[in-house]
C-alpha cells in the first residue's frame, strides 16, 4: 500500500508536476486555443459563404472576404484544341443584330374621309 511518505508517491508527485508544467509551457493561449480543424478567428470579422466553380464544373464551398454569391475560375485556352478555342473566343465576341425594317405602303388620304368630320 501506497503512503504519503513512500518514495514512490514522491516519483508519482514529482512527475506529476513536470508534466503539468510541460504542459503549461508549451501551450500558447491565443484567439485560436480552441480550433481543431479550422481557425475559429481569422484577419476579417465577417466572411461570407461563396460557392467557386471550377473550370471542369466542379464546385466549391467557400468562406469568401466578400459578399459574393458565385465565384466562377476562367477556363485556360492553351489546354482546348483549336475548334474548340475558336468557339469560345467566338461566344465572347459581341452578336451582330440585325435590324429589319419593314417598308409599309401608306395609300391613306385624310381628303377622302373630309365629309365625316363636322365643323362647329
Amino acid at each position: 500500500m501506497l503512503t504519503a511518505s513512500s518514495p514512490m508517491v514522491a516519483l508519482l508527485a514529482r512527475q506529476t508536476a513536470t508534466i503539468s508544467s510541460e504542459m503549461v509551457l508549451r501551450r500558447s493561449l491565443s484567439s485560436n486555443t480552441a480550433s481543431i480543424v479550422k481557425v475559429h478567428r481569422s484577419v476579417y470579422a465577417r466572411r461570407y459563404p461563396t460557392m467557386v466553380v471550377l473550370p471542369d464544373g466542379a464546385t466549391i464551398n467557400i468562406n469568401y472576404h466578400e459578399p459574393r454569391r458565385i465565384v466562377k475560375l476562367p477556363l485556360d485556352l492553351s489546354l482546348l484544341s483549336e475548334s474548340e478555342r475558336k468557339a469560345r473566343l467566338e461566344k465572347r465576341k459581341p452578336k451582330r443584330v440585325i435590324h429589319v425594317e419593314d417598308e409599309v405602303e401608306d395609300n391613306f388620304n385624310a381628303r377622302k374621309y373630309a365629309n365625316f368630320i363636322r365643323k362647329k
